[in-house]
């Protein structure tokens, strides 16, 4: 087994690694060859800790590709605590200002910039036209194709203004799926005609934008190929290369996902991964320093064996070299990053018959599962109404089926949600909610799908960003911002 060959594969290897401080072999790794790592929820506590991580990362290799997800809205690593400055792409495309969003864009590519990230695996380009998409939702920019391809060029096209690498996820499009690939495989039933016409826009717009890498999506597609996306030669090379023409680097979604562990185990995803097309391969976090071991040489191997072209590997390792070369933020300093997310959130809004407020409502959080691609990021509208009203109440609803509290005869009633239409028990509870307080307020800060029709005041955010958050608590409160959005 040569050394080459375990060269290429190192640069083929993102891995992942628990908790807040790299473990010494994994600089070790940096040190050998690896050419990129992906940090996680479990990486982060606060932006001093993120700097000072991406600094002992980077003295190892300054050329190192270090990248994680953010997204804006309901996914984000760096506002883990309190939730995004930023509102997510459904917000945007509400909003539907281009500018607004290659702005957006832009803030969170100078904050990343600043931490010492260059690369965010983002935006999203899914086109969600299922309501009940269980991983997708609020990150995709919409419905409507054209929409979402508009405003996924435009984030690519601000993000990359900072130098800072995108990846459009996830292709060929996860938009249309009820399942999670996190827990088992999607299958897309839609004919080829069909798919393209809903799906490929906004890839294509991100290719012509210039987006440096694309994320593949752990989805089955059989009329295209008996194998998932990630692994399909059909998709990964012969459409995503020849047909869109794109010729940066293609990057998986995480092996540990269900959808093709379960199949094919880490090792055996990988080497068909960068047999199909594939360049950069997200391991994850469990088992970091034994699992980035043991792909090394089972890539080599399956050179060896003849599963693996050599050539087909040493051209993956070039890709991800190009990447890491091209992902180099230049000195890009903004003073508008946190106006220009609330100057989105606020042109987000949908409401509906609001009342005025008093001085003590009750708040009643219902709190939701959340999937792992948000994991355990703050959300909600009570802490922030209660930070401006001293005397409300904030009441969390972790169980739905439970009798609610009991609620004060006169005083106003907030009932904040997340998608709604796809957790029955909180549905049927918000119903019998406003069956007996017709004036409760409901606030949706997921997709805004479902609209009891006893809810005469309603009032939808988008997504369940902080900015998000403190949109809706300026307009319950009859406290409009005093200053117009910043100059582009």
């Amino acid at each position: 087994m040569s050394a080459e060959l375990l060269r290429w594969a190192d640069a083929c290897i993102l891995p992942g690694f628990d908790g807040p401080t790299a473990p010494d072999w994994l600089l070790r790794r940096i040190a050998g060859g690896v050419r990129g790592v992906v940090l996680y929820h479990g990486n982060m506590d606060g932006p001093e800790q993120l700097a000072d991580l991406t600094a002992t990362l980077r003295a190892e290799n300054p050329d190192l590709l270090i990248g994680l997800d953010e997204e804006g809205g309901d996914v984000t690593r760096l506002h883990l605590a309190e939730g995004s400055p930023w509102p997510g792409n459904l917000a945007l495309g509400r909003a539907d200002d281009l500018d607004l969003t290659r702005r957006t864009a832009r803030a969170i590519g100078t904050r990343l910039a600043g931490l010492g990230v260059n690369l965010d695996l983002a935006p999203v380009v899914d086109v969600n036209t299922e309501s009940g998409n269980p991983v997708i939702g609020t990150r995709s920019f919409g419905s409507d194709p054209e929409r979402v391809a508009a405003h996924s060029a435009a984030f690519v096209t601000g993000l990359q203004s900072t130098g800072v690498a995108g990846c459009a996820k996830h292709f060929p499009g996860h938009g249309s799926t009820t399942v999670d690939s996190h827990h088992d495989l999607p299958v897309v039933t839609e004919g080829r005609a069909e798919f393209e016409a809903t799906a490929f826009p906004p890839f294509r717009a991100a290719v012509a934008a210039g987006v440096a890498a694309v994320m593949t999506a752990h989805i089955l597609l059989p009329a295209y190929d008996r194998v998932p996306a990630t692994v399909s030669r059909t998709l990964l090379t012969d459409v995503l290369r020849g047909r869109l023409g794109f010729q940066g680097a293609v990057i998986t979604d995480s092996l540990e996902m269900d959808a093709v562990h379960d199949r094919y185990g880490i090792a055996g995803t990988a080497v068909r991964a960068i047999a199909a097309g594939a360049d950069g391969l997200c391991v994850g976090t469990h088992r970091g320093e034994a699992r980035a071991r043991m792909l090394r040489t089972e890539l080599a191997a399956a050179v060896t064996a003849g599963e693996l072209p050599a050539e087909r590997l040493a051209e993956a390792a070039e890709r991800i070299a190009r990447l890491a070369d091209r992902a180099r933020p230049g000195r890009c300093l903004t003073d508008d990053q946190d106006d220009i997310g609330m100057a989105a959130a606020r042109r987000a809004l949908l409401a509906d018959g609001l009342p005025e407020l008093g001085e003590a409502p009750v708040v009643l959080e219902f709190q939701d599962e959340p999937t792992p691609a948000i994991g355990a990021t703050a959300w909600g509208l009570g802490e922030v109404v209660a930070g401006r009203l001293p005397r409300a109440r904030v009441v969390p609803v972790t169980d739905p089926a439970a009798p609610l509290p009991p609620l004060p005869a006169g005083g106003p009633v907030l009932a904040v949600v997340r998608d709604l239409h796809r957790h029955p028990a909180t549905r049927a509870a918000v119903e019998a909610l406003l069956a007996a307080r017709p004036d409760t307020v409901l606030v949706e800060m997921g997709l805004p799908h479902h609209r009891p029709a006893a809810a005469a005041a309603y009032l939808a955010t988008h997504g369940a960003s902080r900015a998000g958050a403190l949109a809706a608590a300026e307009l319950l409160l009859g406290r409009r911002p005093q200053r117009p959005a910043p100059p582009a």
